[in-house]
């Protein structure tokens, strides 16, 4: 579970007792604290365990943060890695600001309710998933749309609808690497209306990977295409795969997932009653939009780079990232032949969004990294801004400047497509690294002139 939280204050009384009782420990003594001398307020990243977790518990540790007026930008709780007492014990990952004069009262405050509470320093690299493996560490739901809990969910009193999203829910989360994968099926309706818009509104690429998919994987409308056979024609043509998801996650398990070409695939089909629209990603989405183009190298290149740039970014770049990624990949619109074309999979996979964008109603701006990344963007409803791409090579490039110029890390990653691992590297590695690479391509180059002459 993820979610944003901002803390409310609480009794002055109850903290200057906890003080009293406690001692203020030396911020000296944490050693890992970042203080912001401005307003004398300390940013910290704590993590904590919490045992047998009931509503109980939780409410006791959000006590404790609420006693010191801490300011909460990010709280996630994930089922603890090394359980000790029962399925039900969590880690709970905080970033936040206190007071400075209140940390150690705070830490020994969590202390009486948790185990295991640790901080570091904000400026420390966020851990991320180094092999394809650990992406089984790293794949959590946020239940935003869950049908049984979101009341304008259309499927919300469809009891049927909810026993089978449970279903697919269960087979996603029990997934790993090493394990096959379901079925899904489409919506007949849905095939035939959007099919019918792709030849005039779609981009080429779109276009050819799409024709591949309806000879060799079974797209059509009254066929059910298996994720497996769909994953395999991926990997074939660009190195990606699928990987089942419960559920909407996290902006930087998602991203997370792109660097190792792995996406993140629902496996539920939106509600019968809204055939044309669904609030979340369901696999007419995930199928029909977003799989032909990530059968382009150039466009899968394009996602990869995304995620990449996500790998020990901050919060704050991983916002700006998930936005690029909305604008583009669910969204992206491109110049071909004269004519504005989809490449999003956002519009490819929605009729009336898809007609809504190519017309004159909403505002179309020239795609730039940095004014993209910071454009308000609507979920709900359809979008009052795209950018239009000069073409996809174009997009990628601009994307690669901003990542290297915007997204400052104090290593350089290096993806080895052979292992599916991602290699840190210093700046010394780098151009080396950098240097051996032109010297294999130049000769790969003069032995492709040689046998030319």
């Amino acid at each position: 579970m993820k979610t944003d939280l901002v803390g409310k204050s609480g009794p002055k009384e109850e903290a200057n007792k906890e003080k009293e009782m406690c001692g203020i420990e030396s911020l000296n003594s944490q050693g890992s604290l970042d203080s912001n001398r401005e307003d004398d307020r300390a940013s910290l990243t704590l993590t904590f365990t919490l045992d047998s977790v009931r509503k109980i518990e939780l409410s006791k540790a959000a006590e404790a943060f609420e006693m010191f007026e801490t300011q909460i930008h990010h709280f996630e709780t994930r089922r603890a890695k090394k359980p000790k007492n029962s399925v039900d014990d969590l880690d709970i990952f905080v970033e936040c600001e206190v007071q400075s004069a209140d940390v150690g009262t705070l830490i020994t405050s969590l202390k009486r309710v948790a185990k295991d509470v640790k901080t570091s320093r904000e400026d420390k690299v966020p851990w991320f998933p180094r092999k394809i493996q650990d992406l089984d560490k790293c794949h959590h739901l946020i239940t935003k749309y869950d049908p049984s809990l979101d009341h304008g969910h259309p499927g919300y009193s469809d009891l049927e609808y909810n026993k089978r999203r449970a279903f697919f829910a269960d087979l996603a989360s029990k997934y790993r690497v090493s394990h096959t994968i379901q079925f899904l099926i489409f919506r007949r309706e849905v095939y035939r209306k959007l099919r019918s818009l792709y030849p005039t509104h779609a981009c080429t690429q779109f276009l050819d990977a799409f024709q591949q998919l309806e000879k060799h994987c079974g797209y059509r409308e009254d066929n059910i295409p298996q994720l497996l056979d769909v994953s395999r024609f991926l990997k074939e043509r660009t190195g990606f795969q699928l990987r089942p998801a419960a559920g909407q996650l996290s902006a930087r398990d998602f991203l997370g997932s792109l660097a190792f070409r792995v996406f993140q695939c629902t496996q539920y089909i939106r509600h019968f009653s809204s055939p044309m629209h669904s609030p979340e990603p369901d696999c007419c989405h995930e199928l029909l939009g977003h799989v032909p183009m990530l059968a382009d190298k150039e466009f899968a290149q394009f996602s990869q780079d995304i995620g990449l740039a996500s790998l020990g970014s901050s919060e704050e770049e991983i916002e700006k990232l998930a936005t690029l990624y909305w604008f583009t990949v669910e969204f992206g619109l491109c110049k071909q032949n004269g004519l504005i074309k989809a490449y999003g999979a956002g519009l490819l996979s929605s009729y009336g969004e898809l007609m809504h964008a190519l017309s004159n109603k909403p505002e179309h701006k020239p795609f730039d990294p940095e004014v993209t990344a910071v454009q308000p963007y609507q979920d709900q409803t359809f979008q009052p801004v795209y950018f239009i791409a000069e073409n996809l090579e174009d997009a990628k490039v601009k994307l690669q400047n901003y990542t290297m110029k915007k997204i400052k890390k104090p290593f350089a990653l290096h993806y080895d497509p052979f292992t599916s691992s991602i290699e840190v590297l210093n700046p010394s590695q780098k151009v080396k690294r950098a240097l051996h690479q032109m010297k294999e391509e130049l000769k790969n180059f003069c032995l492709a002139l040689e046998n030319l002459s």
